[in-house]
């Protein structure tokens, strides 16, 4: 059982700073757009939002800033966009906090009416990774250390309530094993934190720099959430080969803007992201990180989306997770 106290009053704070951006925002309809990133500064998240930024400033003719709101598995980033009312403002985000966050606990926002599917980008594949910390070299070796020690690893995710915290718990209850979980705002502390030895194990997304220190030993891939084995990673297997096929999950980044946003403004924008994402100078980092881009109409996003929310709120109540 998930324990999730606190969360409501983070939120309620990062709601008090979206009120007043949003009474500004309303006032000069000329100002810089603003895309929220809600996880930390760095990682694939982050890099990709400002990627975007500086293509979005070009098409608009106006500057577009990426600002940091992380906290509470993305829900203080995404309420303060929920609460913008304004067509400048966007998020880049995992789609965990609005379809899979509401489930596990309570958010000051609706999410699938105070935000607007705008535009997919990638789905990423999710590492299960062991650090210098982790002895073990497989799978199996790190399910059999944790039924001999049952207090002896402990597993970094970007959060309480994001996917790999779901992944984490739909691995843990299915073996019979405690795992202690370590949440981070993001990626970018948990790399660092992983080879200092702050803790044993992460489910992080695929990236070039987690590649890089995969390659370079420093980091052990034990096994990978995605719907097939990767082409730059043959020898490592899928969560659903291993038998874990409820932990079997990827991330699906995208765009969402306030739930006031219209119709044409949604348009617009997905247009625009489409085409910076076919540009390659964008993608290529990404696919070469073995990332998959999803480019699709602002219909299909939402489509997927509300499909996420509702087989997320099933593997929920079938998992018994729930808030305390």
């Amino acid at each position: 059982m998930l324990n999730f106290k606190r969360i409501a009053g983070l939120c309620a704070l990062g709601a008090a700073c979206a009120f007043s951006g949003a009474a500004q925002a309303q006032a000069d309809k000329s100002q810089a757009m603003t895309i929220v990133v809600p996880y930390g500064a760095g990682g694939i998240v982050d890099n990709t939002a400002r990627a975007f930024a500086q293509k979005l400033a070009a098409e608009l003719g106006k500057p577009v800033v990426v600002e940091n709101r992380g906290g509470a598995g993305g829900m203080i980033g995404m309420n303060a966009v929920a609460r913008a009312q304004d067509e400048n403002t966007l998020a880049f985000t995992a789609v965990s906090p609005v379809t899979l966050s509401p489930h596990v606990m309570k958010t000051l926002y609706d999410p699938l009416k105070d935000l607007a599917p705008v535009a997919a980008v990638m789905y990423s594949p999710v590492y299960l990774v062991g650090g210098p910390k982790f002895t073990g070299k497989t799978f199996k070796d790190m399910l059999a250390q944790a039924k001999a020690d049952p207090d002896g690893l402990s597993l970094a995710t970007a959060g309480v309530g994001s996917l790999g915290h779901l992944m984490l718990e739909q691995i843990s209850g299915q073996a019979g094993v405690r795992i202690a979980h370590v949440p981070y705002k993001g990626m970018a502390q948990m790399v660092p934190d992983a080879l200092g030895g702050q803790f044993t194990l992460m489910l992080v997304n695929a990236s070039g720099p987690i590649n890089a220190l995969i390659d370079e030993g420093k980091l052990t891939l034990l096994a990978v959430g995605s719907p097939v084995r990767l082409p730059g990673r043959p020898d490592t297997p899928t969560l659903a080969e291993l038998g874990y096929p409820m932990a079997n999950m990827t991330s699906t980044f995208g765009f969402f803007a306030p739930g006031t946003a219209s119709a044409d403004f949604r348009a617009r924008m997905n247009g625009l992201i489409n085409k910076i994402a076919a540009m390659p100078d964008v993608s290529k980092p990404l696919t070469d990180s073995l990332n998959i881009m999803s480019p699709g109409t602002v219909e299909q996003f939402t489509a997927q989306v509300r499909k996420e929310y509702e087989d997320n709120g099933k593997i929920v109540k079938q998992a018994n997770i729930r808030t305390e």
